[in-house]
């Protein structure tokens, strides 16, 4: 079913399957339990999947889409039996996800016009923020990229010891101060560097707190400021990091952080430990924004690029 030439490779895909077997058996077998002595799709069958997915983290909004784009199927069909439903719904969840022109890609990329790319990672503690970075960073430098790291969270010195592991894991080159430090100082110096190294790629890890969103505008409003008085128009990407396994309280941070900055790129975290892998629907759905990272296991390289056509493929598998 895929819509591309270019699919992913056999590891990749294999690492995919598993990341999303939990997601996987808990939607079977809760739509096995609402079709259970049904052979047609009617309202009672339509109430039933509508709790499905709600209960999978899809999202109210995504799911009474879902739920519309079925009803029609119906009455354009007049028969449908439970045993299609499968097919059917994964059918109209693709078609919903290809709505969206997000999830098109198969390997971590950046543009190549705009050198240093520049990212600033936002997030609340502990959705797997800095994990992420180091992961993304060890994805670009096997492309041949070459990045600069910037720990610009120093409301905590954990923060900053856990990037330090990753860049010398990744062996790539990293910009800190002490705890405490203005980030904004922090990003100014990572971007200075990046600049004087020629690097391909800058990516700058900021401070998780959402407890006064009037303060996390404010600092990130002035990291930005900062970084544009060495690259005018950085930073190029600002990506959200989501815990996938808190699924909806997801949605919550992600319409936080939208009001207080101009998020435009995602990456939900931690799907392997979890039966909620259905948020990435929803949020694919819900934010007119990509879903450009999704993480499946605790493996350096299971950090994947999110595409929608193998991610349907491997959930409905």
């Amino acid at each position: 079913m895929s819509l591309f030439k270019k699919i992913f490779s056999k590891d990749k895909k294999e690492t995919l399957d598993k990341g999303l077997e939990k997601t996987k058996k808990s939607f079977f077998s809760k739509l096995s339990t609402a079709v259970a002595g049904k052979s047609k799709v009617d309202d009672e069958v339509l109430d039933n999947l509508e709790e499905v997915l709600v209960t999978s983290d899809v999202g109210v909004d995504t799911t009474l889409k879902i739920i519309d784009r079925i009803e029609a199927r119906v009455a354009k069909d007049k028969y449908l039996g439970t045993d299609e439903l499968n097919k059917i719904l994964r059918e109209e969840i693709a078609a919903l996800l290809a709505m969206t022109n997000v999830g098109n890609e198969t390997e971590f990329t950046v543009p190549k016009d705009k050198k240093p790319y520049v990212i600033m990672v936002v997030g609340v503690n502990g959705v797997g923020k800095t994990t992420t970075i180091g992961k993304l960073a060890s994805q670009f430098k096997k492309q041949g990229l070459s990045v600069v790291l910037g720990a610009a969270d120093t409301f905590r010195a954990a923060a900053i010891d856990q990037l330090q592991v990753w860049a010398d894991r990744v062996d790539i080159p990293i910009v800190k101060q002490k705890m405490g430090s203005d980030p904004a100082s922090v990003a100014f110096d990572t971007i200075t560097s990046g600049v004087t190294q020629n690097a391909d790629v800058i990516i700058i890890d900021t401070a998780g707190r959402l407890h006064n969103k009037v303060n996390l505008m404010n600092e990130l409003t002035k990291i930005k400021k900062v970084m544009q008085k060495v690259v005018p128009d950085a930073p190029h990407e600002i990506l959200l990091v989501l815990d996938g396994s808190t699924g909806q309280n997801a949605f919550e941070q992600a319409k936080a952080f939208t009001k207080a900055t101009e998020v435009n790129a995602l990456a939900v975290t931690k799907l392997d430990g979890t039966a909620k892998g259905g948020v990435v629907i929803g949020i694919s759905d819900q934010f007119q924004i990509p879903v450009k990272y999704i993480g499946v296991g605790e493996g350096i390289d299971d950090l994947q690029v999110f595409n929608k056509i193998e991610f349907v493929d491997s959930f409905f598998k």
